[in-house]
C-alpha cells in the first residue's frame, strides 16, 4: 500500500521529534547519496537520491526557478518518493514542500542545538524568504525567548515577516548571537571582520558552485562544521572557494553529523562557529521517513477512534 502524505501532516510534527530522527538516522550505516544537476540559465533541476541500509531509499526531484517569485509562485517545486528498504517498492509519496521545509530547517537547527551558546537570545536572519520564515519557527523551539531581527536586500520583504528589521547588515551582524543566512547570494554578504566572539552562523543559502554568503575571513576565523563532508566540500561554493584560495583546508572542517556529537560541539563561549547546511538527500530521507511515520501514527489513531 502506498501512503500519500499531505501537507496536513505538519500538525503532527515537532522540532524535537525531528532532531531525534536526524540523530538516530546518523547512527545507521552511512548513506549512499547521488545528486544530478541540470541547468538552464538561472534555472536548475536537482535530482537527489539516497539509500540508508535499514531505513529505506528516497528520490527527490527539485526544480529551482528563481524567476517564479516575480510570478507569485514558489521558486522551488518538486516531488518526494520513499521506497521500501527490503523490496524496493514505492511506499510513500510525501508532500515536497513539507519535506523541504522540515529538512532544511531541521538540518540547521541540529547544528545550532550543538554549536550555539545556550544563552543565545539575539537571532539575525539574513534573507526574508520561505526558509527564513521556517527558521523562526525552528529556532523558537530551542530558544523560546529569542528576539529575531531580519535583514533583506528588499526592505519590504523583511517588513512582511513582522519582525524587527535591520537597515545596516554590519551593525546587525555585530549584535547577533546566532546569524542565519538564507539567500541566493553569489558573492559574500557577511564579512569575517564583522564577527564577534561567541557567535554561531548557520549558512543555508548556497547550494552549488559559484554561490556563497560569507567571505574567506569568516571561514578562516571560525571553527567549521558541515552536515556532510560528501555533499559540501567539493560541491558548494561556500567551501570550494576558500579551499581553492588556501583560506582553509579540508582538515579545518572539524566534523559532520556522522561524527560523534561530542566532536560536533562548541568548546568555549568565546569561539566563533560556522555550520554549512548542504541539505543532502540522506537528510531528506531521514526527514521524509519521520514525517511519513508520524502521519501513519495519526491515521491509525484516527482509525482506532472511529
Amino acid at each position: 500500500m502506498i501512503t500519500i502524505v499531505p501537507r496536513e501532516a505538519e500538525a503532527h510534527l515537532t522540532w524535537p521529534g525531528l532532531l531525534e530522527a536526524l540523530q538516530a538516522g546518523h547512527l545507521r550505516p552511512t548513506a549512499e547519496i547521488k545528486d544530478l544537476f541540470l541547468y538552464r540559465g538561472k534555472d536548475t533541476i536537482l535530482n537527489r537520491a539516497a539509500w540508508i541500509d535499514g531505513l529505506g531509499a528516497l528520490v527527490k526531484v527539485a526544480t529551482i526557478h528563481p524567476g517564479n517569485t516575480g510570478l507569485g509562485k514558489p521558486a522551488i517545486n518538486g516531488a518526494v518518493t520513499l521506497f521500501d528498504d527490503l523490496t524496493g517498492e514505492l511506499s510513500a509519496i510525501v508532500d515536497f514542500h513539507l519535506v523541504t521545509k522540515w529538512k532544511t530547517a531541521g538540518d540547521s537547527l541540529l547544528s545550532a542545538s550543538r554549536l550555539a551558546r545556550k544563552d543565545a537570545s539575539e537571532i539575525l536572519l539574513v534573507g526574508a524568504g520561505t526558509v527564513a520564515q521556517s527558521m523562526v519557527e525552528a529556532y523558537s523551539a530551542l530558544f523560546p525567548d529569542a528576539h529575531f531581527t531580519v535583514w533583506s536586500r528588499t526592505r519590504a520583504s523583511a517588513e512582511a515577516m513582522g519582525l524587527a528589521v535591520a537597515d545596516d547588515l554590519q551593525t546587525a551582524v555585530r549584535k547577533a548571537h546566532i546569524i542565519c543566512t538564507a539567500t541566493m547570494a553569489t558573492e559574500p554578504l557577511i564579512k569575517g571582520d564583522w564577527l564577534q566572539p561567541g557567535q554561531h552562523l548557520d549558512l543555508i543559502g548556497a547550494y552549488k558552485p559559484g554561490m556563497r554568503e560569507v567571505d574567506d575571513t569568516a571561514m578562516s576565523r571560525a571553527r567549521l562544521f558541515v552536515d556532510s563532508r560528501a555533499t559540501t566540500l567539493h560541491h558548494i561554493g561556500e567551501l570550494i572557494e576558500p579551499l581553492a584560495s588556501g583560506a582553509i583546508t579540508e582538515a579545518d572542517v572539524i566534523a559532520d553529523f556522522y561524527d560523534d556529537p561530542s566532536v560536533y560541539s562548541r568548546t568555549s563561549d568565546s569561539e566563533i562557529t560556522i555550520a554549512k547546511n548542504g541539505g543532502g538527500a540522506h537528510l531528506d530521507l531521514m526527514t521524509a521517513n519521520y514525517i511519513a511515520r508520524e502521519w501513519s501514527k495519526s491515521e491509525r489513531h484516527q482509525t482506532d477512534k472511529d
